[in-house]
């Protein structure tokens, strides 16, 4: 075990004061706020910092647009730290912070930090769930909530122009895990010191999507509530309070069974409540999803077009070799 997730998201914004309202309202806890910085953190410590886009302390790099521009990741001991440090100086510049953080470039181009986290623990109690011959809640109602309040940074994703060579480089260099693979569109991966589904989503920057135009850019960062409860009483408090409404609403993926609501954030790309993944560890088997949008949805409550016609249930398991923590894909 290494890294344990995400310590911090550091995003390039156009408007610091206009994205600092969008995460208070979305229900971080706000630390520190200057007129050049502004600091957020969740319950598991894990930070988001806020700089304006022209800020000279951004790290250049692949990445265009607004959003996130540089993910640092939690390590778990001083001993880690050196070890992945060292390994990748062997072949890219890097530099280090007095704290001890150490930046870099992934092969495609990415800016990512390694520093030393303590994740606190996180506790959370969601309601049991009754339904017909099943009573699991008796003379009991499910909690009132007034604000959702994300508990942890579960998740971060980027278009680039060849994932499948960038997580070879995460998973070859950084130890980290292929999840599934969804064929043409991308793949999910998992820090190696976390049960998340996935921690990192590398999307293929050439689909033919909105926002898709073959370049680097933030996609979208997923922060972790308790419950559908939680997710549709933060977003509609977002919506009282002025900001955009998600274009799917609440749904489900089937590739990693989380509950999503994804909402259009002002940093650029989107802040998505999610609830109830899938947690895995090395004993999980990563999946080929020959029919991707078979993996992309369960369901949505504003279905999209592509969802009219039902998609085919296609789907296989990766061989793996554990040894070397390779995962052989099909070729297409």
């Amino acid at each position: 075990m290494a890294i344990i997730g995400i310590e911090s998201l550091v995003y390039g914004v156009e408007d610091i004061a206009q994205c600092k309202r969008f995460f208070e309202d979305f229900g971080l806890r706000l630390m520190d706020a200057s007129a050049s910085v502004v600091e957020f953190e969740v319950d598991e410590g894990s930070r988001v910092i806020l700089r304006s886009l022209s800020d000279a302390s951004l790290p250049q790099s692949s990445l265009v647009g607004s959003g996130v521009r540089e993910v640092v990741w939690g390590v778990d001991t001083v001993e880690h730290l050196r070890k992945l440090s060292a390994s990748l100086a062997r072949d890219r510049e890097l530099t280090t912070d007095a704290d001890g953080t150490v930046h870099f470039l992934t092969d495609c181009g990415l800016p990512m930090g390694l520093r030393m986290f303590r994740k606190r623990p996180v506790i959370s109690a969601p309601d049991v769930l009754n339904a017909p011959g099943s009573v699991n809640r008796l003379n009991t109602h499910r909690k009132w909530r007034k604000r959702a309040r994300p508990k942890a940074v579960q998740h971060v994703v980027f278009t680039v122009a060849s994932f499948e060579n960038t997580y070879q480089f995460m998973c070859e260099r950084l130890e980290f895990r292929v999840s599934d693979v969804q064929k043409g569109y991308g793949a999910y991966l998992r820090a190696d010191g976390a049960v998340n589904h996935h921690n990192l989503l590398l999307l293929n920057a050439g689909l033919p999507f909105p926002g898709f135009d073959g370049q680097s850019r933030f996609h979208h960062a997923n922060f972790g509530v308790e419950d559908v409860d939680e997710i549709m009483v933060g977003a509609n408090h977002m919506e009282r309070c002025g900001w955009d409404k998600s274009e799917l609403g609440l749904g489900r993926h089937r590739i990693d069974s989380a509950l999503f609501y994804y909402l259009p954030c002002p940093t650029g790309g989107e802040a998505e409540y999610g609830a109830d993944g899938d947690c895995v560890d090395d004993s999980w088997v990563p999946r080929f999803w020959e029919e991707p949008l078979f993996g992309y949805l369960t369901f949505a409550h504003n279905m999209p077009q592509f969802f009219r016609r039902a998609p085919a249930w296609k789907y296989s398991f990766l061989e793996t070799d554990s040894a070397s923590n390779d995962v052989h894909v099909p070729t297409p």
